[in-house]
């Protein structure tokens, strides 16, 4: 049976990159954010192979930047998030789980401070740009909130580090992780954060001006070329065995900060302001009955999780698995899933219902690569 293609039409956005995606050989995309997002080249397995060893660049374009600009910037960024952005220096990245008033999550992107009035919110999968906006007008705030010409651009790989500084130089080296600095290139300023969506360590440059994509992407591939420098893009395989959840599938609106494991970047008590505070406040009381978990599923490889697979514990249903893939270095299939307090202790026992039938599974309470590393 032929397997259906997707149509693309102008509502789904190219972005800076895509000529040089292309012509890098990308084999797959999914759309997010309304943009073109990369997800293969050679293959999942390679990209995966390769990203853990060398160093590669992404067209993370997709990551659209929400600009709070104004008098008000400071409290709108507040009422966003249960972090507690009181003490936010200017040079900071802060990773920000962001609640609607029911502390449901709506996003988890990660907010730079750029000024005292102005802030960028690097936003995962879904249009927080028109709940940020919306609160600005109901509560009648002095501040400007639109999406600038500012693409992401990640340099992901344990060579990161040496890519970059033979672009901009070794000062480089000195910023900290969800740190950031400026730097100049041909001219024009832009911000560079140590941060990225994988563990293997590397920066994100924000490309301020489509007209740079290009030129950047250049600029990059030229200086790394005896590094085997490829494109890349988020590995599934990678963020599993890191625990990197991804808006829409691992997390929704019908789960709480603290559900997803993300209590620890909530200072609900400090964080006056947040929209949210209260429902959370109550939470953090009771606290959670279900949690994100990692997943080591027995036998050989699933197929992609495009649906919630069951978890089976003492009978009956515990939990749900939302992500998961084969990996090479653990010799297992990885997984996250969200899980029952029953059964959510590191070392239990469970099974999960895949596609290819029941399959014994074992509980992790933290992600692969924090468990001694690949066997």
């Amino acid at each position: 049976m032929q397997v259906p293609s997707l149509s693309i039409s102008r509502r789904t956005r190219k972005t800076p990159f895509s000529r040089r995606v292309q012509e890098a050989g990308v084999k797959a995309y999914t759309v997010y954010n309304h943009m073109l997002l990369p997800t293969v080249f050679e293959s999942v397995e390679e990209d995966y192979k390769h990203l853990k060893s060398k160093v590669q660049i992404w067209d993370v374009s997709c990551e659209r930047q929400v600009e709070l600009w104004g008098p008000d910037a400071g409290r709108l960024a507040q009422m966003l998030t249960p972090r507690d952005l009181s003490d936010m220096a200017l040079n900071r990245c802060y990773y920000t789980p962001m609640v609607d008033e029911t502390g449901g999550m709506l996003n988890d992107p990660v907010t730079t401070k750029l000024a005292e009035d102005k802030y960028w919110v690097s936003v995962a999968d879904s249009d927080l740009l028109f709940w940020i906006k919306g609160l600005a007008h109901a509560f009648r705030l002095e501040v400007d909130v639109d999406e600038p010409d500012v693409s992401p651009f990640a340099i992901q790989g344990p060579q990161a580090e040496d890519l970059v500084a033979r672009v901009f130089g070794e000062r480089i080296r000195s910023i900290r992780f969800f740190h950031y600095d400026y730097v100049e290139f041909e001219g024009q300023r832009m911000v560079l954060a140590r941060s990225g969506y994988s563990k293997q360590g590397g920066f994100e440059l924000y490309v301020d001006g489509s007209k740079w994509g290009e030129p950047v992407w250049d600029a990059f591939m030229e200086a790394g070329a005896d590094m085997d420098v490829r494109a890349g893009c988020p590995n599934l395989i990678e963020r599993i065995e890191g625990q990197l959840l991804s808006y829409g599938n691992d997390m929704t609106r019908n789960n709480t900060p603290h559900e997803c494991g993300l209590g620890k970047f909530c200072q609900t008590q400090q964080a006056i302001g947040c929209v949210g505070r209260d429902a959370l406040l109550r939470v953090a009381v009771e606290g959670p009955v279900r949690q994100i978990r990692s997943v080591a599923i027995d036998g050989d490889p699933v197929p992609p999780c495009n649906e919630l697979w069951p978890i089976i514990g003492g009978g009956r249903q515990v939990g749900t698995i939302s992500s998961a893939a084969y990996s090479p270095d653990f010799r297992t299939n990885v997984a996250i899933g969200m899980v029952r307090m029953t059964h959510w202790d590191d070392g239990t026992k469970v099974q999960v219902d895949t596609p290819h039938g029941m399959r014994s599974a074992t509980v992790w309470e933290t992600p692969f690569c924090n468990q001694g590393g690949p066997e």
